[in-house]
């Protein structure tokens, strides 16, 4: 790709894919840093390269590996580690915004030189759409963003990516690996598959699908909303989180298997009670963390 476009100023981070996550982070370091910070962008065609610059999220953009990453200090990934590390320079962190972080992480660790540091991150926050049109500057203000504990770097390489992510705005928390994988896929993986099983649903409907989308109304459009992620990405998180994805869905069958029987049954208390305390524990939930949720 012979496209590139670029302001002068000192490099200091590079994004491998500048999306909505990559171009979120873009967007808001470059409004709190302005020309004290440099980003790089990685981007697979021309027309990518162009949006992301023109809407300000990267100060330069190309289809170069070495050029985008060749000078940086910290990267935000998607990981495409093995193409980027002949290019790296020593002392270079390496954080990335995977939904998944085990399967990383052990990934990592084969190939990493030990002069390069990788800070396992996860912003949980997003939105159904997708690409670098979608991001937003403040995409993190007030959401969880996980800092996994125990990656490997030193306190003051930690410190450093963290004085960079701090200006999200972002409430960091840090967890062990295993425990943020089995979290996310309660929280986050299971209810996209769930989603996606749904709108599933509606298309298996047969001679009822023409009536049935004529009474479309809110309910499904929220409870669906986000069936409309990016396919690519929720497919390798279902490959890169199997165990407890699998193991989410399993519950959740038990779960249905149990309303599927006492409607069955006609058992009136026993739906009550499924609903009753659905709504109750939400609605405490909402209450304690409500900062949390993104509203988009």
């Amino acid at each position: 790709m012979s496209g590139e476009f670029k302001n002068q100023m000192p490099k200091t981070l590079a994004i491998i894919g500048v999306g909505l996550i990559g171009g979120s982070l873009g967007l808001c370091l470059k409004e709190k840093l302005g020309d004290e910070i440099f980003i790089t962008g990685l981007c697979r065609t021309e027309k990518s390269m162009r949006r992301a610059f023109e809407l300000g999220a990267v100060d330069f953009a190309s289809s170069d590996v070495e050029k985008v990453v060749g000078d940086a200090e910290i990267l935000q990934i998607i990981p495409e580690v093995k193409k980027i590390l002949p290019y790296l320079k020593p002392g270079t962190i390496i954080t990335d915004a995977g939904s998944t972080k085990k399967f990383i992480w052990q990934e990592m660790k084969k190939i990493l030189p030990p002069d390069i540091y990788y800070i396992a991150g996860h912003p949980m926050t997003g939105r159904e759409k997708s690409g670098v049109t979608a991001a937003k500057k403040d995409l993190f203000k007030n959401k969880a963003y996980v800092i996994a504990e125990k990656t490997g770097a030193p306190p003051e390489v930690h410190e450093k990516l963290m004085r960079l992510l701090r200006l999200t705005e972002a409430n960091f928390l840090e967890i062990d690996i295993s425990e943020h994988d089995r979290c996310a896929a309660i929280i986050s993986h299971v209810p996209h598959v769930t989603a996606a099983a749904l709108v599933t649903l509606l298309n298996r409907a047969g001679n009822d699908l023409n009536s049935c989308l004529k009474l479309i109304g809110g309910g499904f459009k929220d409870t669906t909303r986000i069936a409309s992620s990016n396919a690519d990405m929720w497919a390798d998180i279902c490959m890169t989180n199997p165990e407890e994805i699998s193991a989410g869905l399993e519950d959740l069958q038990n779960i249905l298997g149990e309303v599927v029987k006492a409607i069955k049954n006609r058992d009136r208390q026993a739906v009550h009670d499924y609903f009753a305390k659905s709504k109750e524990r939400r609605d405490e939930i909402l209450e304690k963390v409500e900062k949390k949720f993104d509203p988009n």
